[in-house]
């Protein structure tokens, strides 16, 4: 069995008297898809708050690549690469330029970024829109680019807040085909979704939440037979 990248144990997050995550365990392994499934309100997007650190844990305990979350955020950050729900481009900058300033907040060396945005911008088809204005591109492109400056930093995990909400069924599968390649390069994901069918096409394992709680866990498949039926 492959070694954990992410650990949670007893995972506790109140807001004043609401309590947003109860009491959750979970272990997400080097190189797998590992999802989080549920509807508005179940506590993922609060999940993927405290495993990046910019939500501070209630309870319980956390380690991410080895690295407590609650003492070593810095370091936390630095490992991962995150995809919000909402894309966050700078308007003003082109697309080339959205990755650089991404890069340098990493301290990374000049030609290792620029070779690194190179291969980011052709695995998600967008070469030939590095001079472009992020206005200019479309929903599903936008979303692309978000992910990959997601990547620059060459991130041990990479955390997908719902990546295709809000794309249209071309675009989506265009991203899904995009992360599908990003798996089979052995890069390890947190995707946390709505969508049964996203998780079962792109999901090694995953967990479905509700009110805050894990209902339950195990490879999409067999969830769906043991729950659904043929």
């Amino acid at each position: 069995m492959t070694s954990a990248l992410i650990e949670a144990r007893g995972l506790v997050k109140h807001y004043g008297d609401f309590v947003a995550v109860d009491d959750i365990s979970f272990d997400i392994r080097e190189g797998e898809c590992f999802g989080v499934l549920g509807p508005n309100g179940a506590g993922k997007t609060t999940t993927i708050r405290m495993i990046t650190a910019t939500s501070p844990v209630t309870a319980g305990t956390l380690r991410v690549a080895g690295l407590d979350v609650a003492s070593e955020p810095r370091k936390v950050k630095a490992v991962l690469g995150v995809v919000p729900q909402d894309d966050n481009l700078d308007p003003d900058l082109l697309v080339r330029q959205n990755l650089e300033v991404y890069a340098r907040y990493f301290g990374l060396d000049r030609d290792e970024v620029r070779q690194r945005i190179d291969e980011a911008l052709d695995l998600f088809q967008l070469d030939d829109r590095a001079d472009s204005n992020v206005d200019d591109l479309s929903g599903g492109m936008q979303r692309r680019l978000t992910i990959a400056r997601a990547l620059v930093n060459d991130p041990q995990v990479l955390i997908l807040d719902e990546p295709t909400t809000g794309l249209d069924p071309q675009a989506r599968h265009l991203v899904w085909q995009q992360l599908r390649l990003l798996k089979s390069r052995g890069v390890t994901m947190l995707l946390t979704t709505h969508y049964m069918e996203e998780a079962t096409h792109l999901c090694d394992r995953l967990v479905i939440m509700h009110r805050g709680k894990i209902l339950v866990e195990g490879r999409p498949y067999d969830l769906v037979a043991e729950v659904a039926g043929p």
